[in-house]
């Protein structure tokens, strides 16, 4: 009863709201140019008022049947941050061998403003809508509203046309700011049959029939003809959908964002017998290798075979030439920043030129690998910001890198990463799981995140004297992916930065003779040694001093802070944190109480947390260790993660206490 009564305040609220807004486009209102705010969500800084799409099949003769899609959005803007909501950015393929090139068309673009009191329409002129080249695969159609201001409304109204029915373009519903009204209709023949799938957690509702209908065609001799077929019409709609509130720890917020996706299943004419159309991982891995930008030019070898000669010349390690192949690509090789697993210039050119997308360099790497003996194939992947693949498609995927196996163990590599060894990618390929390929069209699915957890470790050996200066010597050590984070961020920074940089992260921390080791050398870890100088982490107080055992060195503050959450927390690698603190106290003093010891986890040590103190005449010594086991946290346990940096916080800042004799 208590559900249907909340359904009925929804559904009167949608139909109060429609009274205030029109769903039409075209037409807008003076009273929605007028509200200042949003009326469920007061601290929006733009709404999407209305967002309509609509997925038809056209016939042609020549080409058969292919999809337009037209959508219609309308977008209200609150604040001066909602400014950048009055420009669209709509990228498509044009990469097609076999199929014509995809469109974007921009039917109409407005910008509607109340000016003394009368609504002003403004059409987007043709000098606001531009292509922008992305790459030799994609294009982009920019669209940028004039007189945009705080107030406005913009509408948008564009076709995306596709000879491709491999899928329909994905109809997002769900945004940084709310969406009142959503709505998307397909009208797909029977001779075609689709997956929709729903992504993320605010969902739809649908509804759909079966329906007759004539197209007219134009037939070989140029008059018109029609064609009748029945279709499924489908209505989804999604009615105030509130903005999603991107969190941190998360592995991509493109996983959450509430979407439709549609996947061609199968085909079946009348009188043929269906045909199974979703693809499998063996036709992509097949397809990929056909392609003469991928598998022609992996076949390569001529033109390295005299450098490859030279640099593995009598090296009869295996494992020792794949560090000096992986080495000399990713020393000779500049990457041009362009993503992708398909080649631009060529593997030729860009050895010969040093410069090349990621396709160009990696493609060269598993060339030269297996010129060399060893067992090298390309991982196709999904980076951080190009999203998830959903099922068996390549047009998803953005990158590849190099698999290499030797002695049963698996190396994965990045020649455009200077920082990386051949033990680690750049955080960027982090993106849960990559799809090993073979020319025959084997495949298996690579976890791109090692078990193996990457260290952080800091020795501190301070005095502190009787007026509560703390002064001594920090030596932190990085290995693995911690030294690849600290090389991609301080490369080229001056040491003068890296001490501004660690006195802003600790209060009240002078440094002086900082030395950096290593930072050049990949293979080792990095080293940095400094002198501190602390006047404010000891409180005196009486007779008595009070300070933490981690000096300024504790944890302050609690990175999970949400009172809810709504999404796994993600950590980008395992992590080993670990200090080691020797204080020696002031002449003069005695230890009166210490903090107890303790060691905490979490389910099955996902996190661990283990603080020991112990005392020898006049010395302390502090050993904190801070694990991170697992790279996901199921959403069930973020209260338990929660909880556990609230004690690490409170037990790393409890007070040693001295008293004076």
């Amino acid at each position: 009863m208590k559900q249907l009564a909340f359904s009925i305040i929804i559904f009167l609220v949608f139909i109060f709201e429609g009274k205030a807004q029109n769903l039409e486009f075209g037409k807008v209102l003076k009273s929605e140019l007028e509200e200042k705010f949003h009326k469920i969500d007061t601290s929006a800084v733009a709404a999407i008022l209305f967002k309509k799409a609509k997925t038809t099949f056209n016939y042609s003769l020549n080409n058969g049947f292919a999809i337009s899609t037209e959508f219609s959005i309308k977008i209200k803007i609150y604040k001066k941050e909602g400014l950048k909501w009055a420009a669209f950015e709509i990228p498509y393929y044009v990469g097609y061998e076999k199929l014509g090139d995809e469109k974007v068309i921009i039917t109409n673009a407005f910008t509607y403003n109340l000016v003394d009191g009368k609504i002003v329409k403004e059409k987007v002129s043709s000098e606001s809508k531009f292509k922008e080249k992305t790459n030799e695969f994609w294009q982009t159609k920019i669209i940028t509203f004039p007189n945009v201001k705080e107030g406005s409304i913009i509408e948008l109204r564009y076709e995306y046309k596709s000879e491709n029915l491999s899928e329909f373009p994905i109809f997002q519903y769900q945004y940084k700011i709310p969406v009142n009204y959503a709505q998307y209709i397909t009208e797909i023949p029977l001779y075609f049959l689709y997956n929709a799938t729903q992504i993320g957690l605010e969902k739809v509702t649908l509804e759909d029939k079966l329906e007759q209908v004539t197209a007219r065609y134009d037939n070989a001799s140029g008059m018109s003809d029609y064609v009748s077929f029945q279709q499924i019409k489908t209505k989804y709609e999604a009615f105030n959908v509130p903005k999603l509130i991107e969190e941190e720890y998360v592995n991509n917020m493109d996983y959450y964002y509430g979407k439709i996706v549609h996947e061609l299943k199968t085909v079946q004419f009348p009188n043929q017998q269906p045909t199974q159309i979703a693809s499998s991982w063996e036709s992509v891995a097949k397809s990929i290798f056909e392609e003469k930008d991928f598998g022609a030019e992996l076949n390569k070898s001529d033109y390295f075979t005299n450098d490859l000669n030279r640099i593995i010349d009598k090296i009869d390690s295996m494992e020792l030439r794949l560090k000096v192949i992986f080495e000399f690509v990713k020393n000779k090789m500049n990457w041009n920043g362009n993503l992708g697993f398909f080649t631009k210039s060529g593997v030729v050119a860009t050895y010969n030129e040093n410069t090349g997308n990621v396709a160009e360099i990696n493609l060269m790497l598993i060339a030269m690998l297996k010129a060399s003996g060893l067992d090298a194939s390309p991982v196709l992947l999904s980076t951080k910001g190009n999203g998830a693949t959903l099922f068996p498609n390549k047009s998803k995927f953005d990158y590849v890198i190099a698999s290499v196996v030797l002695d049963g163990k698996q190396y994965l590599l990045d020649a455009t990463c200077k920082y990386c060894s051949i033990f680690n990618l750049p955080i960027r390929d982090l993106n849960d799981k990559g799809r090993l390929i073979n020319k025959d069209g084997n495949s298996s699915e690579i976890d791109l995140i090692l078990d193996d957890n990457s260290i952080n470790k800091s020795n501190v050996i301070a005095n502190i004297d009787a007026f509560g200066t703390v002064s001594g010597q920090v030596s932190n050590t990085y290995f693995d992916f911690e030294a690849l984070k600290f090389r991609e961020n301080f490369s080229g920074v001056s040491h003068e930065s890296i001490v501004e940089n660690l006195e802003k992260k600790y209060t009240g921390l002078e440094i002086e003779n900082y030395e950096l080791k290593n930072d050049k050398l990949i293979y080792e870890p990095i080293i940095e040694k400094f002198s501190i100088i602390n006047k404010n982490v000891v409180e005196i107080i009486g007779d008595r001093i009070f300070f933490s055992p981690m000096l300024c060195f504790a944890l302050t503050q609690n990175p999970f802070r949400q009172e809810r959450r709504q999404y796994p927390v993600n950590f980008p690698f395992p992590t080993k944190n670990k200090y080691l603190i020797s204080i020696n106290i002031p002449e003069g003093y005695v230890i009166e109480s210490l903090p107890e010891s303790i060691a905490i986890g979490i389910n099955e040590k996902k996190v661990t947390f283990k603080f020991a103190l112990s005392a020898i005449e006049k010395q302390i010594t502090v050993n904190v260790n801070l694990d991170v086991n697992s790279t996901v946290i199921p959403l069930e346990e973020y209260d338990n993660l929660k909880q556990f940096f609230k004690l690490v916080i409170e037990k790393e800042n409890e007070k040693i206490i001295l008293k004076k004799l």
